[in-house]
C-alpha cells in the first residue's frame, strides 16, 4: 500500500517512520519543496544511525526502512492509496492542501488528517470525498494511540479501513465523534493550562509542579514538561480553538501561556520553555 504524507515536520516524519517500519507499505514523504522533504528524511536517518550505534537496530533494517521512503512535493502522490496530511495546524492550509490533492491523487484515495483539534467536517467541506481524522501522538513511532475522528459526513467503510490500518501498523485506535479537542486534548490541554496558572501565581516551581503530578497522580511526565514537548504554541492554538468552538470560559488560555509563546519560548523545539533543553 502506498501512503502519501503531507508535511515533513516532527509529526510527518514520525508517521513516515511508523509506516516505513511496517511491511507492505511504501511511503511518499512530501513538503512544500523536495529539499524540505529530504531534510525530514535526513533527520530520520540520523535517528537510525544512533540506534544502529547502540545496537538497537541493524544497519540493514535501517537501510531498508529508509529505502521505502520517497521524498518530494505532493505532486509525486499520483498513485497513492491514502493521504495523511500532517501540515501546519491551520484550517485554511489544510483545506487548500486537500483541494489541490484532489486533482493529483486517484479517485479512490483515502483522505486523512492528523489534526489535533480542528473540525473534520469543515476540513472536507467542498471536497469530492470525505476526510477522516487520524490523530497520531508525539512521538508517533512510540505512542500507541490513534484517535480516529468522524465528521458529520464521514464514511463508515473508510473509518473501518483506517481502523484496520492503524492496528496493522501496531497502534491501538479509538473511534471519536468530532468535538473540539476530541478526547485526549480536551482533557489534557486544559490540565497543562491550569499547571501554567499555578506556576504563574508562584504556588510552586515548575520542577515541583511536575514532580507533584508524577508522584501524586502517577503521571509518567509532568504537565509543564509535557507542554514543552507538545509545543506551547500548539497548546495555545488548541485552547483557542476549544474556546472559540464552545464559547466556554474554562478553555480560556492563561495569559502566561500567551506570553511564553510571544517571546518564542515554545518548549523543546526552541530549546527553552518551562525547562531548558
Amino acid at each position: 500500500m502506498k501512503i502519501g504524507i503531507i508535511g515533513a515536520g516532527t509529526m510527518g516524519v514520525g508517521i513516515a517512520q511508523v509506516f516505513a517500519e511496517t511491511a507492505g507499505y511504501e511511503v511518499y514523504l512530501c513538503d512544500l519543496t523536495e529539499e524540505f522533504a529530504q531534510k525530514g528524511k535526513d533527520r530520520l536517518a540520523k535517528t537510525y544511525e544512533k540506534l544502529v550505534a547502540k545496537g538497537r537496530m541493524t544497519a540493514e533494517i535501517a537501510e531498508e526502512n529508509l529505502a521505502s521512503i520517497r521524498t518530494g512535493t505532493k505532486e509525486i502522490c499520483t498513485d497513492v492509496d491514502m493521504i495523511i496530511e500532517a501540515a501546519l495546524e491551520n484550517m485554511e492550509i489544510k483545506k487548500q492542501t486537500f483541494k489541490e490533492l484532489q486533482a493529483i491523487v486517484p479517485a479512490n484515495c483515502i483522505f486523512a488528517t492528523n489534526t489535533s483539534s480542528l473540525s473534520i467536517t469543515e476540513i472536507c467541506a467542498g471536497l469530492d470525498r470525505t476526510v477522516t481524522g487520524m490523530h497520531f501522538f508525539n512521538p508517533a513511532n512510540k505512542m500507541k494511540l490513534i484517535e480516529i475522528i468522524a465528521g458529520l459526513n464521514s464514511n463508515d467503510d473508510v473509518i473501518e479501513k483506517i481502523r484496520s490500518i492503524s492496528v496493522e501498523i501496531g497502534k491501538d485506535p479509538v473511534i471519536v465523534e468530532e468535538a473540539p479537542g476530541f478526547v485526549v486534548n480536551r482533557l489534557l490541554i486544559p490540565m497543562i493550562n491550569e499547571a501554567i496558572g499555578i506556576f504563574a501565581e508562584g504556588v510552586a516551581s515548575a520542577e515541583d509542579i511536575d514532580k507533584a503530578m508524577k508522584l501524586g497522580a502517577n503521571h509518567p511526565i509532568g504537565p509543564l514538561a509535557l507542554g514543552d514537548l507538545i509545543g506551547l504554541d500548539v497548546c495555545l492554538a488548541i485552547m483557542n480553538i476549544m474556546l472559540t468552538e464552545t464559547g466556554d470560559s474554562k478553555y480560556r488560555p492563561h495569559t502566561y501561556l500567551k506570553k511564553m509563546v510571544r517571546c518564542g519560548r515554545l518548549g523543546a523545539k526552541t530549546g527553552e520553555g518551562f525547562f531548558k533543553y
